[in-house]
């Protein structure tokens, strides 16, 4: 017979399912339960990997070199004043410090490893041999075209408008890609619950009494 988790599993996974006919106890239980594991699971673990090693653990093994954890601490503490109506405003400021701490440090990161890596792969060479030429000229074409049909500064009329009109074909095309993509991904989490299902409680099950 099947373990006690995997009796679990497979009600939960069936549970979840029961949304394709419609809303339901079953389902609503389900979702709720994995919500709750789930926030619980986060918490435990910024708790453990992030919390106690860095701020905890930190302080107790040497306080007058990592004495300016405090304020760390303190700011993820005003986090929580949203919560206490009389003083609800003082959560803005240690949101507004670490926003601004993010961007400042991310911003470089992003630009050198996101935006000029994707600049420099849109300059391609028009000339290269075979079909390569003619993919090259499509990027480029969608490349620009895309970027006049977000130029909002001029009405869309003339050369700009059919322009326009091409970039908006490359954008619906990224977009359903996008999608595909999405939706293969679901599929693939869809086909590993079924062969849970059927292999670690259905089989088994069946062997069990028959």
């Amino acid at each position: 017979m099947p373990d006690i988790g995997t009796w679990v599993g497979a009600f939960l996974s069936l549970a979840i399912l029961t949304f394709l006919y419609r809303d339901n106890p079953f389902f609503r239980f389900a979702e709720s339960l994995f919500a709750g594991v789930a926030l619980g699971y986060y918490i435990g673990n910024q708790t453990n990997q992030t919390i106690k090693p860095n701020l905890v653990l930190a302080l107790a093994r040497d306080f007058s070199a990592n004495w300016d954890l405090i304020f760390a601490g303190l700011l993820g503490i005003g986090l929580y004043f949203r919560y206490i109506q009389k003083v609800a405003w003082l959560a803005r400021v240690p949101l507004g410090i670490y926003v601004g701490y993010y961007v400042g440090v991310t911003l470089m990161q992003k630009l050198h490893g996101e935006v000029l890596p994707q600049m420099k792969d849109t300059i391609l060479p028009l000339s290269a041999p075979g079909l390569a030429a003619v993919w090259n000229i499509l990027m480029v074409v969608g490349v620009f075209s895309v970027l006049l049909y977000f130029f909002f500064s001029l009405e869309h009329r003339g050369a700009l408008g059919v322009a326009s009109r091409v970039g908006i074909l490359f954008v619906m095309v990224s977009f359903g890609a996008a999608f595909g993509y999405t939706v293969m991904g679901r599929v693939s989490l869809l086909i590993g619950r079924l062969n849970f299902l059927v292999n670690d409680w259905l089989r088994p099950l069946i062997r069990a009494v028959f």
